[in-house]
């Protein structure tokens, strides 16, 4: 029995390489496009993410303007300044923005249904 070396497995965390401060996941890079319900078949879309150097209301402007619906930029104690547009912008801004040259398309993530 002594001939034998037993080796017993170390704990393995699937979540290590998640919790890393230097792994991609998880950092403040992405753009995210979510909808929120609010009654009957209302409905509103907000932008979380872009960068501070870009002008938020000038974005709204022409998010607007193209998509024909209302918006207002709100502030966050969390979040910061967040879009929200009336209806169901998702697919439409993340066009836009990728069109606009404001975010390439890895960096957003659309939720929701």
């Amino acid at each position: 029995m002594s001939d034998l070396d037993l080796q017993v497995p170390a704990a393995f965390d699937p979540f290590a390489e998640a919790n890393a401060d230097n792994s991609g996941a998880g950092t403040k890079d992405y753009v995210h496009i979510r909808i929120q319900q609010r009654n009957g078949r209302k409905s509103l879309t907000t932008v979380q993410g872009l960068k501070k150097e870009f002008s938020y209301n000038k974005i709204l402007k022409d998010l607007k303007k193209e998509f024909c619906c209302n918006g207002t930029v709100v502030q966050d104690p969390e979040l910061g300044q967040v879009i929200q547009l009336q209806g169901d912008q998702r697919k439409n801004v993340s066009t836009f923005l990728v069109e606009a040259g404001i975010v390439k398309k890895e960096h957003i993530k659309i939720h929701g249904f």
